[in-house]
């Protein structure tokens, strides 16, 4: 009469056995593609280390404005002992009217857009769409020209003080 213990027994130690395999998740672990991602904003990121430039951009995106003029939002920072310069901004055969601080002095900050902005960088009139993605060329005085593909947002939540 131990036969419904023992079936209880085999149940138990089966369950058990399946808990510990199902959740073991042994997986990718610490090398997982959503444990990798370090981008936190929607805006485009660039690391330039060349011709003494040590440049990083953040948050690079456009904002649309009712008139389908697109607004440059990001910031720009000079890691390098030595100083460089932002000449252009450019999509397609376009370029942006910057107008404010252009030099990348060491750890200074150009900043397009929000309270603190240095800068500001205006694509007048050139039909921009909310929810497209552009690519854009920055160009520097000693760091060359860098490509990177940007999202087009719409003047909302975070963005709804652009204006151009």
């Amino acid at each position: 009469m131990r036969r419904p213990h023992n079936k209880n027994l085999f149940v138990a130690i089966t369950t058990a056995a399946l808990a510990l395999s199902l959740t073991a998740c042994s997986g990718a672990g610490p090398n997982a593609a959503t444990r990798l991602i370090k981008q936190v904003t929607d805006g485009a990121e660039i690391k330039i280390d060349k011709n003494e430039s040590k440049i990083s951009v953040t948050n690079l995106l456009l904002v649309a404005t009712e008139d389908g003029s697109a607004v440059v939002v990001g910031t720009i920072v000079n890691a390098g002992n030595t100083k460089d310069a932002l000449i252009g901004i450019s999509a397609g055969n376009i370029a942006a009217t910057i107008t404010g601080d252009v030099t990348l002095k060491q750890g200074q900050p150009i900043r397009f857009e929000g309270e603190q902005a240095t800068s500001k960088a205006v694509f007048s009139a050139v039909g921009a769409q909310a929810g497209h993605n552009i690519p854009i060329t920055l160009s520097f005085e000693r760091a060359g020209n860098v490509t990177t593909n940007v999202i087009i947002r719409d003047k909302r939540d975070a963005y709804a003080n652009v204006n151009k």
